[in-house]
């Protein structure tokens, strides 16, 4: 016999197990592949690109690999929902390198911090000593991306990694080296958003691997991402039917910026930030990647429009998890190398294409010059309706340059459609048994109605309600002692007791007829942007039951005891109209 080692141990030479970092489905292990950090360059330091696979008995057919997007978003807490899409199949989830669960990680929280700091509001600050005998005091805006800069140079300094190696075509070369080292002959790739770029790619580069592909709002090869961004975002507005109401919000905003409190995703402790209507404009283009956001984006842009800035306060404190659900240090190899150097960036209203110009020119990476990937395996391409960031139109376009591509789009859906859109999540799954199989659902029935704006009274006071509860605690009081003047009123409505009884009675109806409209909103994400408007149109009722109250408790002769609902209704309706309201 010889010494070589078995096809076996050589196919599992480059990889070891670990365990699961988050939680996976049963049946499920992880590991790393170990490769070159830089496969052109002699030498290279060895990395490790994690990875977990969940096997079934008897598949019914090829396994399916896939990939989150980003760049620099984790894959493997998908794991779950990817093998609920193929229930029947191997399903393998590899990590990008430098992800999160990937060795090392590219991690860079300075570009959060600088964020931060960016959108921070002016100080008031005390000038050097002058002949004045007064101090002169201003409050002057910070310089245009100082800290995103700062943030740039801190963290690149202190990334050991040679940041040419993480770039689009080695992600996808990882790809095929871990289809090779599973042993599959032929697997599905399946991309969302930016690893649709890395899915094509590697099944160019590994044609005899690739039996098919989905891609998940799909970015066409060449593409000048960041300097269509403004144009994406307004043809997705027009599709929504809101964008003079959006232009009307972005100027007001420009012209009075709107200062908020939200929570530094890192420490968790409470900011400030100062949003300008570019800010604004940047927040509603990321937002149509939440499919809890998308429903009210149509009626947060009509009262933007009308001056309830307050109603920002969602997005906000959801921009906070998007910040810390990349790695930066990645997502900027990947950016900088790949995306940026074919943009002019004249366009920079947009905070995120600002600062990823300013990164790209603080780090000064080579261009990949990569050229765009073809493949004749069969291609799903799936679009959402509403996605700015990969627009529906352009995928379609593209899809005419893969001669194995069919086109789909999913009404009410923004980016990412197997994530917000069952309906794409069974066309995938049909896909996957027979690629010519026509879409088993209805694609042109959105699966959330958008959120009328004549639907709801703009009031941020839901939202916040529903993260500190303690603040009904008027409606609370004034609905118990609604209550108790009822039953009170009706033993003494005999002896003097019919202004308690009525106000009894128009209490209470106001907080049934209150509960009524509240109970009766057919999607719960419309409290973030306000309340039903017959809450608004029967407050009436309260004031009514207040003022009774008062002639009741201060009338001759009445019980001290009719102060209590008195000051009550006061305190009730001041909080009602002077803040719900």
């Amino acid at each position: 016999m010889g010494l070589s080692a078995p096809a076996s141990a050589r196919a599992r030479a480059d990889m070891e197990e670990r365990p699961c970092p988050v939680a996976v489905p049963e049946g499920t292990t992880c590991g790393y592949l170990l490769v070159p950090e830089r496969r052109d360059a002699y030498q290279s330091d060895t990395i490790k690109v994690g990875y977990a696979i969940r096997k079934v008995a008897s598949p019914a057919g090829e396994p399916v690999v896939f990939m989150s997007g980003g760049p620099g978003s984790a894959s493997i807490p998908l794991t779950e929902m990817i093998t609920s899409i193929a229930p029947d199949r191997d399903v393998v989830v590899i990590e990008q390198r430098g992800g999160r669960w990937s060795e090392p990680r590219l991690e860079c929280p300075e570009i959060v911090d600088g964020v931060l700091k960016d959108l921070a509001p002016p100080t008031a600050v005390t000038a050097s000593p002058s002949p004045s005998p007064m101090p002169i005091t201003a409050t002057p805006a910070p310089a245009p991306n100082g800290a995103i800069g700062l943030a740039a140079r801190t963290c690149k300094a202190r990334l050991t990694v040679d940041l040419r190696g993480y770039r689009t075509q080695e992600i996808a070369a990882d790809v095929v080296e871990l289809r090779r080292s599973l042993g599959y002959d032929k697997w599905t790739l399946f991309g969302v958003s930016y690893s649709t770029r890395v899915m094509l790619l590697a099944a160019a580069m590994d044609p005899d691997g690739a039996k098919s592909l989905v891609l998940d709002s799909y970015l066409p090869e060449r593409s000048q991402w960041y300097d269509e961004a403004m144009a994406a975002l307004r043809a997705t507005l027009d599709r929504l039917g809101v964008t003079a109401r959006f232009d009307l919000a972005v100027k007001n905003i420009n012209a009075a910026p709107v200062t908020l409190a939200t929570r530094d995703p890192l420490t968790r402790r409470r900011v400030m930030v100062r949003l300008t209507g570019d800010d604004v404009a940047t927040l509603l283009a990321e937002s149509f990647a939440d499919p809890e956001a998308l429903p009210i984006l149509p009626a947060l842009v009509d009262g933007l429009a009308g001056g309830h800035t307050d109603l920002l306060q969602p997005l906000v404190d959801g921009a906070g998890g998007a910040l810390t659900s990349h790695e930066w240090g990645l997502y900027y190899a990947v950016q900088c190398q790949d995306e940026a150097p074919a943009n002019t960036f004249a366009d920079r209203r947009l905070f995120t294409a600002d600062n990823d110009a300013t990164v790209c020119a603080e780090w000064r990476l080579p261009a990949s010059g990569e050229e765009g990937a073809i493949t004749q395996a069969p291609v799903l391409i799936l679009a959402g309706q509403y996605d700015p960031t990969t627009p529906s139109a352009a995928a379609s376009r593209a899809t005419e340059n893969l001669p194995g591509a069919r086109f789909q789009e999913f009404a009410g859906v923004g980016h990412g459609v197997f994530l917000g859109s069952e309906c794409g999540r069974r066309t995938i799954t049909a896909f996957l048994a027979d690629p010519a199989a026509p879409a088993p659902c209805d694609a042109a029935a959105a699966p959330r109605a958008l959120i009328d704006p004549a639907s709801v009274h703009f009031t941020g006071a839901a939202y916040t309600a529903a993260g500190a509860p303690w603040v009904l605690a008027p409606l609370g009081a004034f609905a118990l002692l609604s209550l108790l003047q009822l039953a009170g009123g009706a033993l003494t409505v005999r002896r003097d007791g019919l202004l308690t009884l009525l106000a009894g009675i128009t209490g209470v109806v106001f907080c049934a007829i209150a509960a009524w409209s509240v109970l009766s909103v057919d999607d719960e994400v419309a409290f973030a942007v306000g309340i039903p408007p017959l809450i608004f149109w029967t407050s009436a009722l309260a004031v009514v039951s207040t003022g009774l109250s008062v002639v009741a408790a201060f009338r001759e002769r009445a019980p001290g005891v009719l102060i209590l609902p008195a000051a009550t209704g006061l305190v009730f309706t001041a909080w009602l109209v002077g803040w719900v309201l």
